[in-house]
């Protein structure tokens, strides 16, 4: 099996096609278990999720908030490898066709070296990864290694980017571009406001490639707000806290694909 860049070029158009935004949901690979996160992923999947971000735990997950940080840690006291994260993202895809993404901090995949990391990425069926830490002055062997084996570059931006940064990181990402909506960690926010707006239309004044916003959507009411102006609607933490406040692991599956069927709703302007 080779990368999947283009069935997320397609997920995302064909949600374009239908007239409104593509949900995207983002969950640890490994938490609670490494069974538990691919099944949490189907999950969200059979709720109406378009695209599942697996994140990769790291011990210093320095853009992500305390709920992700919890779920990291529990994953990584549990002995998750960057293995499991291949089996993750295979069997998620195999399970459902959809594309599923690595969302990652370079350090582990350095360590584990490019070729080694795209090419087993590829063969699991993956679309692409999501890095936001990686300087695109310093990604071309990164990129280079993607696109030989079909893999998607995600970029981050952040309402503090200038035009002309903007400008940069766009023309070197591939997939979608991930417009971060609020400047610090990721997590759940009472409202996403205007900074996420401008920040989309900026962006898109210097690409082609979808927008998808992320940080701080937890319900359809948010949801649809984003749908409004993006592309793509990105939501982590609002899963990841319903898995780490269920009482079992079965509660925690009803939850998150409860709130992806609610969510799912909320970017078709249903909320």
């Amino acid at each position: 099996m080779g990368g999947r860049a283009e069935l997320l070029g397609e997920t995302l158009a064909g949600a374009r096609a239908e007239g409104r935004a593509a949900l995207i949901a983002y969950l640890p690979a490994g938490f609670p278990t490494v069974d538990g996160g691919i099944d949490a992923i189907k999950a969200v999947f059979d709720g109406g999720a378009d695209v599942v971000e697996v994140g990769l735990p790291h011990s210093d997950p320095v853009l992500d908030g305390p709920v992700i940080q919890t779920a990291d840690d529990i994953a990584l006291r549990g002995g998750v490898r960057i293995a499991d994260v291949m089996r993750t993202v295979r069997e998620a895809h195999l399970a459902t066709g959809k594309p599923v993404l690595v969302m990652t901090y370079w350090n582990p995949i350095d360590r584990y070296g490019v070729e080694r990391f795209t090419a087993e990425l590829a063969a699991a069926g993956g679309a692409g990864c999501i890095l936001p830490d990686l300087p695109v002055q310093e990604s071309a062997l990164w990129r280079e290694h993607a696109a030989k084996h079909g893999l998607a570059t995600v970029f981050v931006v952040a309402p503090s980017s200038k035009d002309a940064r903007l400008a940069e990181i766009t023309d070197a990402g591939s997939g979608f571009v991930y417009a971060a909506s609020l400047m610090g960690v990721t997590g759940t926010r009472e409202s996403v406001g205007e900074q996420a707006q401008d920040l989309v239309r900026r962006t898109r004044a210097t690409t082609d490639l979808p927008v998808c916003v992320g940080l701080g959507v937890s319900n359809a009411v948010q949801a649809a707000e984003v749908a409004g102006f993006a592309d793509g609607v990105i939501v982590g933490s609002a899963f990841v806290k319903l898995m780490l406040d269920a009482q079992d692991a079965g509660a925690g599956l009803v939850a998150v694909r409860s709130l992806a069927r609610e969510l799912a709703e909320g970017v078709r302007g249903r909320a």
